[in-house]
């Protein structure tokens, strides 16, 4: 585990509203204000999830009451997460229960850390997805296709922001020989930002859902950076739900923006 040292002498923080870099104690000050946090991740880095691992202890004297909210993991698994932070199950059997190389796939040793903190330091987890087959069917058939008792108790997402449907479709691949979909505004389009939306609505309703108690915790998303960047996708999801105090954290390569 890294120190508070080497945290400290670490690469500075940024902000957009801060008049220059921050240090680590002054950011985690900033982000303990928060009601809703969300750290962006690339799944397959096990760097950004030890920082993650580490933001989320960092914030423990200043908000001792944390739930994580994990994109990994569908809202099905909450019983085996709530098994596994109760220290009722290995970690082996936690995966089997979860069906980790289904629902999921990445590595598992690259959320050990995250799991172990939480089970450790007493931290809730909260599964924030739904199945796959309902982000397949939304895709395919819009909405008005899923009858209401089959959605997961989502309700319906925001539209995807002018801004937003630009950003996925240029992550995608732009406009480009073969491609179907002319342009992000092309209804060609629409059957990937509809499956984008599932996410995004399910994620922020997760969260929400979270923040709600009357304990008020400080409620940490680990999610996918795509569904986070340029304030875009999730934050514009929890916006539509009427959600304030939210704030997003990511991480930058050298040279990266």
């Amino acid at each position: 585990m890294r120190t508070d040292t080497d945290l400290r002498d670490a690469a500075p923080w940024t902000s957009r509203d801060a008049a220059g870099p921050l240090t680590w104690l002054q950011a985690l000050d900033r982000m303990s204000g928060a009601r809703i946090l969300c750290l962006g991740e690339l799944h397959d880095r096990a760097d950004i999830h030890l920082w993650q691992r580490d933001v989320i202890e960092g914030l423990l004297p200043f908000r001792p009451r944390i739930v994580v909210g994990l994109e990994m993991l569908p809202r099905s698994a909450q019983p085996a997460l709530d098994a596994w932070t109760a220290g009722a199950m290995r970690f082996e059997s936690f995966l089997e229960a979860v069906d980790w190389p289904g629902v999921w796939g990445f590595d598992p040793a690259l959320y050990a850390p995250i799991f172990d903190l939480a089970r450790d330091r007493g931290l809730s987890l909260r599964a924030l997805n739904v199945a796959r087959g309902l982000v397949r069917r939304v895709g395919r058939e819009d909405w008005g296709g899923v009858p209401a008792t089959e959605r997961e108790g989502l309700g319906l997402p925001a539209p995807a922001s002018p801004a937003y449907r630009r950003r996925l479709f240029e992550v995608t691949g732009g406009a480009r020989p073969g491609r179907a979909a002319a342009s992000p505004e092309d209804p060609a389009f629409d059957r990937f930002v509809r499956a984008q939306l599932v996410w995004d609505r399910a994620f922020a309703e997760g969260l929400a859902a979270a923040a709600r108690p009357p304990e008020a915790p400080l409620v940490v998303g680990l999610i996918g950076r795509g569904h986070l960047e340029h304030g875009l996708g999730v934050p514009e999801q929890l916006a539509a739900l009427g959600e304030t105090g939210v704030q997003v954290a990511l991480t930058a390569d050298p040279g990266e923006s």
